[in-house]
């Protein structure tokens, strides 16, 4: 039986692929598990340098299964907390990855498919894909994910989409600066594609991953503080082999490929 989640790696790009399609690619405990352990394995990968999340099928996730949903209901407080901080450990994962990570959406996003989208670097999605946190629909809290979407596109963006419940399409989406770039459907994988090489080529992996420390971390200063740690990764950054290299290419010259 095919996997449900599947791994592969061309051209330094490594493809993790939802592979639910019958059940839109929902969420379970399963699911969220295997997403884990492939993207542990993709960020150590010596082969892979950038990271596209993409799904089989209509739809890219439509958030928690439904059967996984009434199993929830039979859960002790315990038990469900274990589960919610399963998926914030996803979510967090994603976020703090050493590496780029692409959302590549060509089907609906809704609720926690919508989550798993927003955690990435970047989206690109076609123009029929919608998005939606829907969870204040059904009685539910959008909880974990809030606290990435605020830090992405503020509290005054973040109340509409988290507290309406709405479906947005892929172009309101970009408006929102959620989505990176709308793409025709038969254009999508391409653009990722090159866009994915773009960072591969034009880009160092130390510099890339530090960055992403830096953006993930800074937030969480004061302002004083927040200039200190970013002086401090500034120091600790020239001491990189890349930096080196780079400086070197660069008073030289020389054309650098990465």
């Amino acid at each position: 039986m095919e996997s449900k989640v599947l791994y592969k790696v061309n051209n330094r790009i490594g493809y993790i692929t939802l592979n639910r399609p019958e059940k839109r690619n929902a969420l379970n405990e399963e699911m969220v598990q295997l997403l884990r352990d492939a993207f542990t394995r993709a960020e150590n990968d010596k082969a892979v340098k950038v990271i596209v999340l993409r799904a089989n099928g209509d739809a890219f996730c439509a958030g928690a299964d439904l059967a996984y949903l009434q199993q929830l209901q039979k859960n002790s407080f315990e038990e469900n907390l274990a589960d919610s901080r399963n998926l914030m450990q996803l979510f967090k994962q994603i976020y703090t990855l050493k590496k780029v990570v692409i959302a590549q959406v060509e089907g609906h996003a809704i609720a926690g498919g919508g989550g798993l989208a927003a955690v990435c670097d970047f989206i690109y999605a076609v123009s029929e894909a919608k998005f939606g946190f829907t969870e204040v629909k059904i009685g539910f809290i959008p909880a974990i994910i809030s606290v990435f979407i605020i830090r992405k596109i503020g509290e005054a963006l973040a109340k509409k989409l988290l507290l309406t419940g709405s479906l947005f399409d892929a172009g309101t989406m970009e408006k929102y600066f959620l989505v990176n770039q709308v793409v025709d459907k038969k254009n999508i994988e391409k653009a990722v594609n090159d866009f994915a090489i773009k960072l591969c080529v034009t880009t160092s992996e130390q510099s890339l991953a530090n960055t992403k420390q830096l953006i993930a971390n800074v937030q969480n200063y004061s302002f004083q503080d927040a200039l200190e740690y970013a002086a401090k990764l500034n120091a600790q950054g020239r001491e990189n082999t890349d930096c080196k290299r780079g400086i070197e290419s660069f008073l030289n010259k020389e054309k650098l490929s990465w």
